[in-house]
């Protein structure tokens, strides 16, 4: 299976490629797992990632372009093979305004060749990127957490003990 995130911050995940039984499904090369930083696709000197509301209001949200950058190539893939072949991709936004996820849901993610999980930031993502680029939104409850990224984990880790050879048993 091939995990792709689009995070500000992938070191974070150091947490499931390095330790247990996720580190260990990695480290096997049961779940590919690859990171794109939208700031890896700003084109000012300061790698802007945060933009003002287009509709205005408080708060900020993540920048438009360098977002949709990271979510295509999150959907081609890393290397060049994987660019010719285009896989499937599904997109999932992890949000507090997304249908709680299900055990069912993590049975059904892990069937799938491809997916890529979108790590919100700030006030989250402006909705013309929800329309165009992601296909599901969902969200791990009815609370509020730092960004994205903690609920990838938890995502993460659940998909990988579905996949086969991951438990060991």
């Amino acid at each position: 299976m091939q995990l792709s995130v689009v995070t500000l911050f992938p070191e974070m995940f150091a947490a499931i490629t390095d330790w247990g039984i996720s580190g260990r499904a990695v480290k096997q090369g049961l779940v590919s797992l690859d990171f794109y930083n939208p700031r890896d696709y700003t084109t000012d000197k300061h790698r802007t990632v945060d933009d003002k509301p287009f509709g205005g209001g408080p708060g900020m949200l993540m920048k438009t372009e360098p977002l949709i950058a990271a979510i295509h190539a999150a959907k081609c893939g890393s290397n060049k093979q994987e660019q010719e072949n285009k896989r499937d991709t599904k997109v999932i936004y992890l949000s507090p305004q997304g249908r709680h996820v299900t055990n069912q849901d993590i049975v059904d993610l892990a069937s799938l060749e491809s997916l890529a999980l979108v790590c919100g930031r700030y006030q989250g993502i402006d909705n013309r990127v929800i329309e165009s680029e992601i296909d599901e939104e969902l969200s791990l409850g009815d609370f509020v957490i730092s960004g994205g990224e903690l609920a990838a984990m938890a995502l993460i880790d659940a998909i990988i003990r579905f996949q086969p050879g991951a438990l060991g048993d």
